[in-house]
């Protein structure tokens, strides 16, 4: 399942939430997609900001310090 057709479901069940309510099979379908699309959001932010680099003044680049 890609990312939108994740997507499209975890809509699919809100609204279905909303309207009628879930099964608990649902419920955890539900959490479990949830958690799928936080965790490619957060790699994806990751993976951005591991390529960002600081251009000096003096035409030097750095990549951007990790902090603690």
């Amino acid at each position: 399942m890609n990312m939108d057709e994740k997507i499209a479901r975890i809509n699919e069940l809100y609204h279905k939430s909303v309207k009628e309510g879930l099964t608990e099979e649902e419920k955890e379908e539900q959490k479990r997609l949830r958690r799928d699309y936080i965790d490619s959001v957060k790699g994806n932010l990751k993976v951005q900001l591991d390529n960002i680099r600081i251009v000096e003044k003096d035409g030097s680049e750095h990549k951007l310090n990790k902090r603690a």
